[in-house]
C-alpha cells in the first residue's frame, strides 16, 4: 500500500459546479445575440465534443450551437451565439459539490493540498476566489497557461514540485479518466477517479481508487491516515 503524503484535486465537476440558472443564462445568450431561441441547454451540452478547450471556448461552444442549429433547421451565426453566451456567463458563479469541503479538510490532515485545473488563470481564478480555495490549498497549477495541459505530465510535475512531495506519494482526485487519471498515471501520481455514474466502468484505464462521491474521498483519506498512524 503506497503512502499518501499529499492530496491534489481537479476543480470543475470535482470540487465545484456552476451555480447559474442555466435556463435563464441560455435565454439571455440568445437575447444578447438577437436570435429567436431554439433548443434546450441539455441538448446543447450533449452536442459539445469532449471537455472545453481552454484556448478556444467560443469555438468549442460555437460547434455545439452549429450542431443544434442544424438539428432545428435554423440559419444563424453559431460563433455569435457562443460569444453572447460567454459574455453573459459569470465564472464566479460556482458552488462546492456535496462533500467537497470535508474532502479538503481530510486532505489537509494528510499533508499539503494542491489544485490542478486545465483552465487558464484568467478564467479559473474567479472560481478559486469565489470558493475561498486560496486559503485552503498550498499550491495551484493553472495548466491552461502551460505549453502542455492534462493528460501531459508537465502540469502534474509542477504540482508535485510546488507541494515538495514525491509524485508517487501524491494522490490526485479528478472526474475525468482521459485527463485526470491518465495524466496522473503519466506523471507517476496515484489517482482517485470520481465517477458520476456508479455503473460506469474505468476500463481501459486503471485508477488506483474509484469513488462515487467526495464523501468517498474523505473516507479513503481518513482510513489511510488511521492505518498509517496505527502501523
Amino acid at each position: 500500500m503506497s503512502r499518501i503524503t499529499a492530496v491534489a484535486f481537479d476543480l470543475d465537476n470535482t470540487l465545484c459546479r456552476p451555480d447559474h440558472d442555466v435556463e435563464a443564462l441560455y435565454r439571455r445568450a440568445f437575447e444578447r445575440a438577437g436570435v429567436e431561441p431554439f433548443g434546450e441547454p441539455d441538448v446543447l451540452w450533449a452536442a459539445l465534443d469532449g471537455p472545453p478547450d481552454p484556448d478556444d471556448r467560443v469555438g468549442y461552444l460555437g460547434a455545439g450551437f452549429a450542431r443544434l442549429a442544424a438539428q432545428h433547421g435554423r440559419d444563424v451565426d453559431p460563433v455569435a451565439l457562443a460569444e453572447a453566451f460567454e459574455t453573459v456567463a459569470d465564472d464566479s458563479r460556482v458552488t462546492y459539490l456535496p462533500g467537497a469541503q470535508e474532502a479538503l479538510s481530510a486532505a489537509a490532515e494528510v499533508g499539503p493540498v494542491g489544485l490542478l485545473t486545465n483552465g487558464p488563470e484568467s478564467r479559473q481564478r474567479a472560481k478559486v476566489d469565489a470558493l475561498g480555495l486560496g486559503d485552503r490549498v498550498d499550491a495551484i497549477v493553472y495548466a491552461g497557461d502551460l505549453p502542455r495541459r492534462k493528460p501531459h505530465a508537465e502540469p502534474f510535475d509542477r504540482l508535485a514540485t510546488a507541494l515538495s512531495v514525491a509524485p508517487e506519494e501524491t494522490l490526485y482526485v479528478g472526474n475525468s479518466l482521459a485527463y485526470d487519471v491518465a495524466g496522473a498515471h503519466n506523471a507517476g501520481l496515484q489517482s482517485a477517479w470520481l465517477r458520476a455514474d456508479p455503473d460506469e466502468a474505468a476500463a481501459p484505464y486503471s485508477p488506483d481508487h474509484v469513488v462515487d462521491s467526495l464523501d468517498g474521498v474523505t473516507a479513503l483519506l481518513t482510513a489511510r491516515r488511521d492505518a498509517e498512524r496505527n502501523a
